[in-house]
């Protein structure tokens, strides 16, 4: 015996996630998610799609992202975990990019210094 998986119609799915059922049609449109539907058209949502929403939810009004922000961060969390978009800011920033970008600081202040002392020694020849 095969066991289904649990479904929600949207006004229980609005009722936990404690929102109406105009956001989650929102939502559902703006975040291009796919839910079943029955052959009247009725929408029914997994536990996967609550958690879904639940994600959507905490980025929008926890951490102050936009829409824009919040499905961009989906993304990233969905393809990779090295990755962070900054909510105040609403950038995307790659670790791996702040990695490297911190490395070449580092070897243009050692180019810097080695031309100090480049200079600071002509400065002294030219002196003599």
């Amino acid at each position: 015996m095969r066991m289904e998986k649990r479904k929600f119609r949207i006004g229980a799915l609005a009722k936990r996630l404690k929102l109406e059922r105009f956001v989650v049609r929102f939502w559902e449109k703006e975040f291009e998610l796919k839910t079943s539907r029955s052959t009247g058209k009725q929408r029914f949502y997994s536990e996967e799609d609550f958690s879904k929403f639940e994600q959507i939810k905490r980025l929008l009004y926890k951490e102050g992202f936009t829409i824009a922000g919040a499905k961009q961060q989906l993304n990233i969390e969905k393809n990779s975990k090295s990755s962070l978009v900054i909510p105040s800011s609403k950038t995307t920033m790659d670790l791996s990019l702040i990695t490297q970008k911190e490395q070449q600081i580092t070897q243009l202040n050692s180019q810097i210094s080695a031309l100090k002392e480049k200079l600071l020694k002509l400065s002294q020849l030219l002196q003599r």
